[in-house]
């Protein structure tokens, strides 16, 4: 065969991702009620919430400066815009603005008065930006243009207390030196000597700077700073509106089903990805069947006409052809992880009929014998005529020599049917001489035999038989199938002696059932034997592939 080259796991992360996002979607009923819930909630804010109206007023922040218009001189010499900001935010501002707003008829704490204040700096400037939200347009300037002037009285009166305290040091100071100099010239004027008038010359010269550093206090601008932007009642409520919200919340949603998808993905015991399953079986995907809708009572899709499900039993039966170790012994056994077993006897039925298409002699044995209904649900395209004659044998009338039936597939040929009959002990029937006999005949030329077992893992029945059956197929829904049953059953049939072929994915099966329990009613009122009412026609897609002929192959004989 020719060798396949793949890029490492490592090397592949975009297709890993596509997976896991795959894997994600599968959980669909998650993401569409986090997408539910984040819609509700936006809705809820915005129509449920009350309305909030913002005032913003600007102050330009200054210092107290002697000649503004002189060179070189700044508005901002000394000023910690940081520090004024967190002035402009505490209580004393706000006991002050809540005095003011008090006169005006607006009763309101201080506390409570800066809890809806938010005091910013813009970058690079010296403007304090005073956003006030309230309840209404009005109340929400007033109390800005409250907060903002009181943050201007209160600067101001610190300058103004911070100048008053210079200039009452600076008399402090001044009046030992008017009483020294008062001394000194009645000593002058006594005759005293020349150092005593130096003494006095030079405490004159300390009164006048004292004095003039007093003066330019008392000239100092104390104006703390501009209204340069007054708070005006706000036109339309503030904050984001219904459409925002809703877009905000279908995205905080979304990541909320994601994150809840996460979660279930990663707590969830089956089978996320077909390289999960090929990874925890040790075998290869065959193939995997496209939902249908079967005709009622016929479990066949091949024989009928434009059917995807037929092409894709083609398809897996070529593939089993051309695989060497089933080519070398001709032997497969189809079974189901656990379950209903369903799937796996239409898997078996169809497998059957595909290479009796390709002109092999097929016999069909079903080995479930504690639920056998492969032959009923098969239908009238079973029945009792003369078998092929490389079916030909003779029994005691127990399983498995009991009988063949002769199943025909419309326009693919027939192959050959040993029933399942339930048996007192199954495990004695299973391992029989007879059975071994039976499953020999695939060492014919030009023979298939093909094993329906029930459930590997509900009953020991199919590990009884692989050591006749050395190749095994498992038929599973990946939505159901867990991935420590992939594990157990790929050790369970090493340790037996045989080898997994593959897994054959099939959908959900409650459709079938639902579809199986309408038509059973119909044939019982239809009378006895009689053929079911036709239902309803298989899709047909107008694939090209769907009309092309099957062509005939010769398995390689068996090496000895």
């Amino acid at each position: 065969m020719t060798p396949h080259h793949r890029a490492p796991d490592d090397q592949d992360e975009p297709a890993l991702l596509r997976d896991q996002f795959r894997q994600l979607l599968r959980y669909r009923s998650l993401l569409a009620c986090g997408v539910a819930v984040g819609l509700l909630g936006g809705g809820y804010l915005a129509l449920g919430g009350e309305d909030a109206y913002t005032a913003t007023g600007e102050v330009l922040v200054r210092s107290a400066i002697s000649d503004p218009f002189a060179a070189g001189s700044t508005a901002d010499k000394g000023i910690n815009i940081g520090s004024e900001r967190q002035t402009a935010v505490s209580d004393t501002v706000g006991t002050l603005a809540a005095g003011t707003l008090l006169k005006a008829g607006d009763d309101v704490t201080a506390r409570k008065l800066l809890t809806g204040l938010q005091v910013t700096n813009p970058p690079n400037t010296l403007t304090l930006r005073f956003s006030y939200t309230a309840a209404t347009p009005e109340q929400a300037r007033a109390r800005a243009e409250a907060l903002a002037g009181a943050y201007l009285a209160h600067r101001k009166a610190r300058t103004e207390e911070s100048i008053q305290n210079m200039s009452d040091g600076y008399r402090a100071q001044l009046g030992p030196l008017e009483e020294k100099r008062d001394l000194l010239e009645d000593q002058i004027e006594a005759g005293a000597e020349d150092d005593v008038s130096s003494a006095r010359a030079n405490i004159i010269v300390s009164i006048s700077e004292l004095s003039r550093k007093i003066s330019e206090l008392k000239a100092l601008d104390t104006t703390p700073g501009y209204l340069n932007k007054k708070p005006v009642a706000p036109t339309s409520p503030t904050g984001p509106g219904l459409p925002l919200l809703l877009g905000l919340g279908g995205v905080v949603g979304l990541a909320l089903g994601l994150l809840l998808s996460w979660v279930r993905l990663v707590f969830d015991p089956a089978v996320r990805s077909t390289r999960e399953l090929v990874h925890s079986l040790g075998a290869p995907l065959l193939g995997t069947l496209p939902r249908e809708r079967a005709a009622a009572g016929s479990l066949l899709a091949i024989g009928r006409g434009g059917s995807r499900l037929a092409e894709e039993y083609r398809a897996v039966a070529f593939r089993l052809a051309y695989d060497p170790s089933f080519a070398e012994s001709r032997r497969l056994l189809v079974t189901a992880p656990r379950g209903d077993s369903a799937a796996a006897a239409a898997a078996a039925a169809n497998l059957a009929a595909a290479f009796a298409e390709m002109g092999r002699d097929v016999l069909l044995v079903e080995a479930d014998l504690r639920t056998p209904s492969l032959a009923r649900d098969l239908g009238s395209a079973a029945h009792g005529t003369r078998p092929p004659r490389w079916a030909a044998g003779e029994g005691d009338g127990s399983w498995p020599t009991g009988g063949r039936t002769h199943v025909d597939v419309p326009g693919s040929g027939a192959f050959a049917l040993i029933p399942g009959i339930a048996v007192d002990n199954v495990p004695r029937a299973l391992t029989s001489p007879p059975v071994g006999r039976i499953v020999a005949e695939a060492d014919r030329p030009g023979n298939v035999v093909i094993v329906l077992a029930p459930p590997v893992l509900s009953y020991a029945d199919a590990v009884a038989l692989v050591d006749r059956v050395e190749g095994v197929m498992i038929v599973c829904d990946p939505r159901e199938v867990h991935r420590s049953d992939l594990e157990r059953i790929r050790e369970i049939i090493g340790a037996s002696g045989g080898s997994v072929l593959g897994a054959l994915l099939h959908p959900g099966r409650g459709r079938l059932r639902r579809a199986r329990r309408r038509a059973k009613p119909a044939r019982r009122r239809g009378g006895g034997g009689g053929p079911a009412a036709p239902a309803d026609a298989p899709e047909n897609t107008g694939d090209p592939t769907e009309t092309l002929g099957l062509r005939t192959f010769t398995l390689p004989a068996a090496r000895r």
